[in-house]
Formats: C-alpha cells, sequence, structure tokens
C-alpha cells in the first residue's frame, strides 16, 4: 500500500510542477561586545526571518507548547551551557554565519533588553509562510505560533520605524545589511502532511491510505502560495532597501528521519542513491523549482541587489554524501541522536527530544540530525560551510577574504 501511495505521489508530482575542533560563536558576540567588531563585505547586521532552523529564543519567550516545550530544556542546548530556545543541541547556521561575519550572535525580536545593533532575528520555532487563517481555510490548523511570516515582516516594519529617522535612513541602514528571508514554509507542509497521519498504530489499511493521499494533497496544494509568500515578503524588503537577500530552499525530505519514520516503507525501489525517499524529495524540490523561478523574477525587477538562492537540498546532499569525509557516523545518517523508538530512526512524534523515555546518544558531534527534525551543532556547522563558504549559496551574498 506504501508503494502504491509513493507512486501516485511521484506521479502527482510530475502533473504538478517538474524536478530538475567545535567552534565558539560566543567568542564573536564577546568581541563584538567590547567595540572590536570587524566588518565583513560591508555588512555591520543581519536581519532574519524563519522558522526553528533559525530561532534563537524568540518561541521560548512566546510560551512554547505541544512538542515544542521540550525544545526549551536540557538536552536541548547541551552543548553551549543550557536551552536557549535554539531547536538543537547547540548553535544553528544563523549563530555560525554572525560568528563568520565577526558580528554578535543575533538576538530574538522579543527579547526587549536585548542590543540590535547588529540585527534582529524576527523567526519562530513552528511559524508558518502563511498565515493561520489562510491555513485554516485549507483545512490546516497551527498548533504553535501565530507568528507567520507576515507578522514577522510587520514586526521588522515596526522595529525599523522605531529606530530609523526616515525610509531613506533605513534604505542606508539594509545597504550595510544582510538579510534572511527563511527558511520557512516547511511547516506549512508539515502541518498539511500531520494532520493526516495514520491513525492507530499506523496500520497499512484503507482508512490510512486514504489519510495520507489526503496529506499529500493538502501539502502539494499549498506549495504555490507557500512560495508565493516567501517571495512576496522578500519583494517590500527589497522595497524597503534591502540590497542582499539570501532566500533558502527546502530540505530534502526524504531524508528527515521524522518524515521516513512516518511513511516506514520496506521497499528499498522507494529510496534513492543516498538512502532517502525519492518521492518526498521530489516534493521539497517542486517547493524549491518553484521558489528559484521567484526569485529569477525578483533578479529582474532588482538588478542592483544581490539576491542568493541558498540550496539547503544540496547543501544537505553533500553533507550525507561526504559524511566519512567529516566525521560523522556513516551507519547513522537518517537516525537522531536524541528520541525514543529504535529502530531505524529512532524517532517518536509522540515522544519527542526530551520527552519522558527518550535519550541522548554519546556523541551528538557524529550524528547529522539531533532530534529527528533539526539538526545537530556539528551539522549546521557544515551546512553554514558549504552554503556561505563553498558556494551553495548563489550567488555568494557575501565575499569573505580569501584565507
Amino acid at each position: 500500500m506504501a508503494r502504491i501511495l509513493l507512486a501516485a505521489f511521484v506521479a502527482l508530482l510530475l502533473v504538478v510542477g517538474p524536478c530538475h575542533a567545535r567552534p565558539e560563536p560566543e567568542h564573536a558576540a564577546k568581541s563584538a561586545a567590547k567595540g572590536k567588531t570587524t566588518v565583513v563585505d560591508g555588512i555591520t547586521a543581519i536581519y532574519n526571518f524563519g522558522d526553528s532552523l533559525s530561532d534563537t529564543g524568540n518561541l521560548i519567550r512566546e510560551g512554547a507548547g505541544g512538542m515544542l516545550q521540550y525544545t526549551t530544556a536540557p538536552p536541548y542546548g547541551s552543548a553551549i551551557g543550557g536551552a536557549t530556545g535554539r531547536c538543537s543541541d547547540g548553535y544553528l547556521m544563523i549563530d555560525f554565519l554572525a560568528k563568520d561575519l565577526g558580528l554578535p550572535l543575533l538576538n530574538p525580536y522579543l527579547d526587549k533588553g536585548a542590543d540590535f545593533t547588529h540585527g534582529v532575528n524576527f523567526a519562530v520555532a513552528g511559524a508558518t509562510a502563511l498565515d493561520a487563517a489562510a491555513l485554516a481555510r485549507r483545512g490546516v490548523s497551527v498548533p504553535h505560533t501565530n507568528s507567520s511570516l507576515a507578522v514577522q515582516l510587520q514586526q521588522f516594519k515596526d522595529f525599523m520605524n522605531a529606530n530609523t529617522r526616515s525610509p531613506q535612513e533605513t534604505r542606508e541602514k539594509l545597504a550595510r545589511s544582510l538579510v534572511m528571508v527563511g527558511e520557512i514554509g516547511g511547516n506549512d507542509y508539515n502541518y498539511a502532511f500531520s494532520a493526516n497521519r495514520p491513525a492507530g498504530d499506523g496500520e497499512r489499511n484503507l482508512y490510512n491510505f486514504g489519510r495520507m493521499a489526503a496529506g499529500v494533497v493538502e501539502a502539494t496544494a499549498l506549495v504555490p502560495d507557500v512560495v508565493r509568500s516567501v517571495t512576496s515578503a522578500a519583494r517590500e524588503l527589497l522595497d524597503m532597501g534591502a540590497t542582499r537577500v539570501v532566500i533558502p530552499g527546502n530540505f530534502p525530505l526524504g531524508c528527515v528521519p521524522s518524515y521516513m519514520s512516518a511513511v516506514d516503507e520496506k521497499d528499498a525501489a522507494a529510496y534513492d542513491g543516498n538512502g532517502c525517499l525519492a518521492a518526498l524529495n521530489l516534493f521539497a524540490q517542486m517547493h524549491n523549482v518553484l521558489l528559484q523561478q521567484g526569485i529569477r523574477e525578483l533578479r529582474l525587477s532588482y538588478p542592483g541587489a544581490t539576491i542568493a538562492y541558498a540550496d539547503y537540498f544540496y547543501a544537505y546532499v553533500r553533507m550525507l554524501r561526504d559524511a566519512g569525509e567529516t566525521g560523522f557516523d556513516e551507519g547513522a545518517l537518517t537516525r537522531a541522536c536524541c528520541g525514543a523508538g529504535a529502530g531505524a530512526y529512532n524517532f517518536d512524534m509522540d515522544r519527542m527530544c526530551g520527552a519522558p523515555g527518550t535519550s541522548v546518544c554519546a556523541r551528538p558531534d557524529e550524528r547529522i540530525s539531533w532530534d529527528g527534525v533539526h539538526l545537530t551543532q556539528r551539522a549546521y556547522r557544515v551546512m553554514t560551510d558549504l552554503l556561505y563558504h563553498e558556494g551553495f549559496a548563489s550567488p555568494a551574498p557575501v565575499e569573505f577574504p580569501r584565507a
């Protein structure tokens, strides 16, 4: 039955669209606080929008509930001395990017006592590209936060209005800034799939087949609107004066333990050469192809700006392929470090990392997946290097000095 579903999924996608030694970021924060910030390529600030891949503490201040409640306490943050609201054992890509730029770690917008001299992080774990009302009209509920991309964009506008004296001053500030529009949109799809997850023990029957098929249809129908939301937000930021914008694509969902566990496909033919579910990766690629088309249209409208596509999909695939060379355990590439349920993925949606009955692997630095959904600090460091130092974000949004 699962094989039939995956085949139908691929057919649907083809109809809808074509596919083509640990670093220490806190050092940058300390040096910047002492006035020793070294400007890299003229960038003096970062403004970030997104979800749990880049939230540095907004949801924890909103009040996390549901499965995300566990991200606010150990073992989250275990590599950096305690939980901060980051969905990992340590730092995220946005932290490493700030460190590489010689800037302090990006403070969350909801930390009202924070220093925002060098930028603001508006990302919120669980956030969606579409607002809750738009998703509700499609039968998709948002369980964790109402801080959609539109809400984050309005917060940015409010912040700029309060901290600059004119639109011209805003333009001047943005001309010296790096603006990160996502990754966001993954949760829109997650919630659509989750609402139709198999019932009971996931037994393979006609009822569950229908539920999974409904999830596929609902998620696929969301893609054009999700992409439009992201590119529209980028357009507003460019109109306000942004000159360097990074828009990331989606991860290869078929390589993510939470998705692989949910499908639990036994047929080897459903997997690609990297051991990932091919049909789910085609879905992620559909999003990415449409997003890249939107980015090309933005480049035509704003020829003076650098609008980079950050290829999270192929950077992740490269990380998988080079896992042995970069110190990851090649026998556990799709196995969560922190979780429960044992099996191939160590993932149980009802017992997320941090919940009673879960445990943490002995060497997180050797794992790519932290909790089945998010990556480890080590994996985020590797992804940052691939994106911003090895060309997986193109055109390069930052010209780093050559070593």
